[in-house]
Parts: structure tokens; sequence; C-alpha cells
């Protein structure tokens, strides 16, 4: 079992990007050998920046799966295929929207949730690739505040593995290789720039990977997922030009009372978050202009259906945490 303090920390101002990249294209080449080794793409900065570690190390022998689980952002898939396709790596989409929601059906608990995630794309998902491929690693994008809030007990992250006592090779049949387990968010960005990854995907705002799982408060289903997919295009586009850290949609559990018509309107509520920070360990919430909340919640509430109120969080991480779940 592998512990927080088996792990040593890059710090930002100790980060040397060309030794960092040189070290762990090595590092990759060596344990792979002359094999094949699986990617796990999901588009974030941590999985991109993995991505062209492991394509530098041993190239067309990297094979990049993006797993369409149904709980990615809008378009997600294609524009993923298409970034990385002008970055000389081919991604291949594996469609996996009926195994995930038949795991979720039913759940509410969040680390219930995350387990379900967890199982489905370890197990059901990249255990058949990886057995079909012949493959005998995964490269993921874990990083040191994964590892850090898992083993806190602030919230399961659903990649961490190993250092909860989970034997991967003997649980799923692959070992599982973390090339960025090192660093916090910041200093992956910067290794991402240096890896030439342009600046709209090192520079993406984080994204976790639950996926928008992680931002429905109780059952995932399509429908609801869809709905909070909508709110976060809206949320993306208003929010695109700011510094912040992180910004983000929730769709909350129960309903609320609204009002379209001068009738009752029983309907959704969607909460807005917006971060500063810069290692996602804490954070303050962005003063964002009024004007900019209040064009969030009316286009939020007239363009997503069944929503019928908008909040914006202003609780500090902590006690608050980025995500909701």
């Amino acid at each position: 079992m592998q512990r927080l303090s088996d792990i040593r920390e890059i710090r930002l101002e100790d980060l040397n990007t060309d030794r960092f990249i040189e070290h762990q294209v090595r590092a990759i080449s060596k344990s792979i050998g002359k094999g094949v080794a699986i990617n796990a793409l999901s588009g974030g900065v941590d999985s991109s920046v993995v991505t062209m570690l492991g394509h530098e190390a041993i190239g067309d022998r990297l094979r990049t799966v993006f797993v369409e689980n149904g709980i990615m952002r809008q378009g997600e898939p294609q524009q993923i295929v298409k970034a990385f396709k002008k970055l000389g790596v081919k991604v291949e989409v594996i469609d996996a929207r009926k195994e995930f929601f038949g795991a979720l059906k039913g759940l509410i608990d969040p680390e219930e949730k995350r387990e379900a995630i967890t199982q489905t794309f370890y197990k059901t998902v990249f255990g058949r690739v990886v057995r079909e491929s012949k493959a005998r690693y995964l490269l993921q994008g874990t990083n040191y505040t994964d590892v850090e809030e898992t083993v806190a007990g602030v919230k399961r992250q659903h990649n961490i593995l190993e250092q909860l006592g989970i034997d991967t090779k003997k649980e799923f049949g692959y070992k599982v290789l973390e090339p960025i387990i090192q660093l916090r968010k910041t200093g992956v960005r910067r290794v991402g720039k240096a890896l030439g990854l342009p600046s709209d995907i090192y520079d993406r705002a984080p994204f976790p990977g639950p996926a928008l799982a992680a931002r429905v408060i109780g059952e995932v289903t399509p429908e609801r997922v869809e709905t909070v997919r909508k709110a976060t295009k809206i949320v993306d586009e208003e929010l695109a030009g700011t510094k912040a850290f992180q910004w983000l949609a929730i769709l909350h559990g129960d309903r609320v009372t609204g009002l379209r018509g001068n009738k009752r309107d029983f309907g959704q509520q969607i909460e807005v978050r917006c971060w500063d920070s810069t290692n996602a360990v804490t954070g303050n919430p962005t003063k964002l202009p009024f004007k900019t909340l209040t064009t969030i919640a009316d286009r939020i509430t007239s363009e997503v259906p069944g929503v019928v109120s908008v909040t914006y969080n202003v609780t500090r991480k902590p006690p608050s945490t980025i995500e909701a779940i």
C-alpha cells in the first residue's frame, strides 16, 4: 500500500518542467518496455498531460481511450478527438453510457456513487479493454491533491486505488501508472505548457473524475445529467473570460417553488460556484460582478427546462469544498 508520506510532493518553486518531463518519459518507457499500454484520457488538464507524456515515451504503443460515460460535458468526445488529432494522438471513443447509468441507478449516497463509477471505469470498461489489448499498464492523471483529499477522508476520488490498499493487478488485471502524482494542479499546467499542449487544454478549468455525476445531488439519471450539462455550458460561456481557478454548476436534489406566468412552477435549483485558488487545498469564492451573476441566472432559468432558481455559493474552502460531492 502506498501512503501519502511515500509520495514526495514537487512544489511549484522546485519544479523544473524539462527535467520532470525527461524523468517521467524515461520512467514510463522503462515500466512498459516493449509492450503496449492503455491511456485514460478525459480531456481534463491532468489526463491530457499524462497522454502527452505517454505518447512521448512509447508513441503508437500507447492506446489512448476516451470513455463516453454519459456524464461528460456537451460535445466533449468530439472536441477531445479533434484536439488530440492535431497533436498527433489518435483517440478511441468507447461508448459505455449503458454501463455507467446502470451502475448509478438508484444510488443517492455520494460515496456509493463514486465507488460505482470507480468499479465501472476500472473493472467493467478498462478491464475489458486491457484484456482485449493484452496491455499490462494503464496510465492515468492522478495528482497530489487527489491523494491528499482521499487519504484525509475529505472525499474519495475515484482514481485513488493503490493508496487505499487496492492491488490493481489482482483486482483489475493491470498495473496503474501515475506520472503526475507528485504535482498539484498549477504544476501540472506548467508541465502541460512545456509539453506543447494548447492553452485551452493546459489552462482549462479543473473537471472532476466522476464528471457531471459529481455535480448532481441525488440520483444520477440521463435526464438530470442533461439538466446540469445545459447549465454547465452556460456557466462556461459566461465565466470563460474570468481568471478564476474553477467554476461549475450543481443540480440540487429537492424541487423548489418558482413562478411562471402567474402560476406556480415547482422546479429545479442550480447552484453556481466559482473559485479563486492556486492549489485546490484552500479557496475563496470569486467576487463576480452582480451583473454577471444575474445574466447567468436569467440564461439558466430561461434556457434550461425545469430550472426555476439559481444560487451562488459564497462559502470559503474550508469549510466548503470546491465540488459539492
